[in-house]
Formats: C-alpha cells, sequence, structure tokens
C-alpha cells in the first residue's frame, strides 16, 4: 500500500437553462480500501433527468458499498431503467471511477463521454476493453495509477457546446481533453480542476447552457495535511501531550483560540505575540507563535470561516465572496488553507469548558466549539477532505 497518497474528488456543474434541478447526478462513496466517484446522466433534463440521475447513481453508489461486481451493477441497471422504446437511447448513462489505496484505478463506463487522463501534463490514452452486459455496451480499464495523476469524467454536455441550437463540433472531446490538460497545470486541487473545466463550456454556450453540464474530477496526489488546534484539554495535565501530538503532524499548523494559543505558547516556551495592523470590524485580530502557521482567535473566527467554505461549495462565487474573501484576517486565511492547501484535516478538540460561562458544569457536548467542530467536519466531508479527529 501506497503510502501518504491522497484522492481528490470534486465536481462543478451548470443546469440547463431554465431548470432548476439538474439532470446529472454525482456520488463518492469512500470505502475502507478505495474511494469511488460516480457521474450519472439522466435523459432529457429538469425533475425527470433528475430523478434518473439520482436513482442510477444511487444504485451504483450502494451496491459499490457493498462490493459487488460491475456486472452486478449494470445487470441492475439495465433492468432498473430500460431502454426509451421512443428513441432507442438509455433513460440514464453512467461513468464511474474506483481508485485504491494501493494505486489501482478501475473505470467503467456507459455512454458517457470518455474519461479522461492527464499524466505528466500530458494526454494519456487508456486501455479501455468493451464487453457487453445485459444488452449494454460497457468500456472498461484496470491499472495503477501515478503520484500527479488527473482524472475527469463529464456529461455529454459538455461536448459541442454552443449557443442557441447551434452545436459547435469544434469542441469535440480532443479539444475537451486539451482543456482537461491545461486545467491540470493551472489548478492545485480537483475542485479548481472541474470548475475551470466547467466554466470554459459556460462560456461556450454563452452563459445559456442548452443541456446540464457536469464535470467530475479525481487527483492521485501527495496527501497534503493540516492540523488545527482548538481548546484546552479537560485535564490541565494532558496540556503537553497534547500540543506534542499536534506539533508532531506534517503540513500546516493552526492554532485557533484565545485560551487555546495562551496554553500552546506556554507549553512550547514560545512567545504569543499579537499581528499589529489594520483591525477587522468583524474578526478578531490574529497572533503569531514560532513553528505555528497561522494562530487565531477561535468562535467567532471559524463560525466566518465556514461560513465561506458553504459559499464555495455552492458555488456561491459572487463579487461579494470575492471581496470578502480578500479580507486579511483569521477567518479568510483558514478558509483559504482549506480550500487549497490540504486534503487531509486534523483536529485537535480540548474538551475543557470556556472559564467565561457562568455554568461550570456545562457539559462539553453543547458548548460552543463542539457544534462548531461538527459543522467544519461536515463542510470538510461536503469539501471532499479526509477528516479526523482527536479529542483531549
Amino acid at each position: 500500500m501506497r503510502k501518504n497518497i491522497s484522492i481528490d474528488l470534486a465536481y462543478a456543474s451548470v443546469n440547463h437553462i431554465g431548470e432548476e434541478l439538474c439532470g446529472d447526478n454525482v456520488e463518492v462513496v469512500n470505502n475502507d480500501d478505495s474511494r469511488i466517484l460516480i457521474l450519472t446522466d439522466g435523459m432529457g433534463s429538469g425533475v425527470r433527468a433528475n430523478i434518473l440521475a439520482t436513482l442510477t447513481s444511487r444504485i451504483i453508489a450502494t451496491m459499490m458499498r457493498h462490493k459487488m461486481s460491475v456486472d452486478e451493477v449494470v445487470s441492475t441497471i439495465a433492468k432498473t431503467l430500460p431502454i426509451s422504446s421512443v428513441n432507442g437511447a438509455a433513460y440514464s448513462t453512467f461513468s464511474m471511477i474506483q481508485a485504491f489505496e494501493d494505486g489501482r484505478v478501475f473505470i467503467v463506463e456507459y455512454d458517457n463521454p470518455e474519461c479522461i487522463l492527464i499524466r505528466n501534463g500530458k494526454v494519456e490514452k487508456l486501455p479501455f476493453q468493451y464487453r457487453n452486459i445485459e444488452g449494454k455496451e460497457i468500456r472498461e480499464c484496470e491499472f495503477r495509477s501515478e503520484i500527479g495523476d488527473s482524472f475527469a469524467i463529464m456529461s455529454d454536455g459538455c461536448l459541442y457546446c454552443g449557443t442557441g441550437d447551434i452545436m459547435n463540433y469544434s469542441w469535440d472531446w480532443k479539444a475537451l481533453s486539451k482543456c482537461a490538460a491545461k486545467a491540470a497545470g493551472r489548478s492545485r486541487n480537483a475542485q479548481q480542476m472541474a470548475d475551470y473545466m466547467n466554466n470554459a463550456c459556460k462560456e461556450l454556450y454563452g452563459n445559456k447552457p442548452t443541456d446540464d453540464t457536469t464535470v467530475a474530477v479525481l487527483r492521485i496526489q501527495k496527501e497534503h495535511i493540516l492540523s488545527i488546534l482548538t481548546g484546552p484539554p479537560a485535564d490541565k495535565a494532558d496540556d503537553y501531550r497534547m500540543v506534542e501530538a499536534f506539533m508532531k503532524t506534517e503540513g500546516i499548523k493552526i492554532v485557533s483560540g484565545g485560551s487555546t494559543s495562551q496554553m500552546v505558547a506556554r507549553v512550547l516556551n514560545k512567545k504569543l505575540v499579537h499581528v499589529e495592523g489594520e483591525m477587522d470590524p468583524e474578526i478578531p485580530p490574529m497572533s503569531k507563535i514560532e513553528g505555528v502557521d497561522l494562530v487565531t482567535e477561535g468562535v467567532l473566527t471559524i463560525r466566518k470561516a465556514i461560513e465561506l467554505l458553504e459559499g464555495y461549495i455552492d458555488n456561491d462565487v459572487s463579487d461579494e465572496f470575492f471581496m470578502e474573501l480578500s479580507r486579511d484576517n483569521g477567518a479568510t486565511r483558514l478558509a483559504c488553507y482549506l480550500m487549497e492547501d490540504c486534503s487531509t484535516v486534523k483536529l485537535f478538540v480540548g474538551r475543557a469548558v470556556n472559564d467565561d460561562y457562568d455554568e461550570k458544569t456545562l457539559p462539553f457536548d453543547i458548548s460552543a466549539r463542539r457544534h462548531l467542530t461538527q459543522n467544519l467536519i461536515d463542510v470538510l466531508e461536503r469539501m471532499n477532505k479526509k477528516a479526523e479527529i482527536y479529542y483531549y
């Protein structure tokens, strides 16, 4: 098994013009030995297509969680979603990539555009083989990945993107694969690559897409770890043990909380220095501790960072979002670190009750820190990042 490897997953979608629901759907399955990315494309658009795509992706995801074979998956879909008697088209098409932690990659596709592999900055031909299952021709391949490999799967709305009723035949699979290579080179993670490709398609539609358009990306990368320590431990005797474990982790280190930063500085025998500069009216100022990348206030800072991350996930990246992100404070720095610089987040969470509480027996599980920690984990999982939590 390869160590220190991250399997980064993300997708970006744009709906058919005038439709509230997307006719494509993406599911992510995290098994004990692999991560699976599934993209389905329902026939047509709107509610009907959304239902067909969602049903197909849920069937595949459920069966893959139970480690069933591709033959069983395709057979079940064939029986559940037959071919249309009107036009002979499939009710839903799909693509699936399964990346194992030992480096193996398995790809299977039915009637979607062919998966794109970018390796060392170039488009690499995939060793597909074709076979028939329940009357459906599928293509599949299995091989060993390399660190740096980027895979893109997409719905057919990503091809021939043109304005109005005009199909842009110059924007074929070959042109899209060149776009993928450029996107892989210009991006740092799967989300940025998916956004780049999807935005290129959207622009070719004149921002009025006549088909649902979805790009899902899987990247094999070195693991980038970010650790956050927030809250002193319940037992003061554990201060050293908690800080020692935190400081031993690789990667970016962030301390969040006033009393927390004082505790870390004391254990490390370092000075806690307050950062001077223009004060932000909403977010408390940052500090510095030698050996720590970012030191912030706790509750307000984390809450604002979560708000920014939720906007990023929901693709609510308006001018206001970027203006907010451009403000230099602890929340924006924390949000940027989590968006761009990590694949795994380790949370070191102290169970101590804040001295400011009037009720000294206030249990930890209803404290603000506990709720914020869970909210942060939820948003990280929605970003398809790995989260580990250690309580003290």
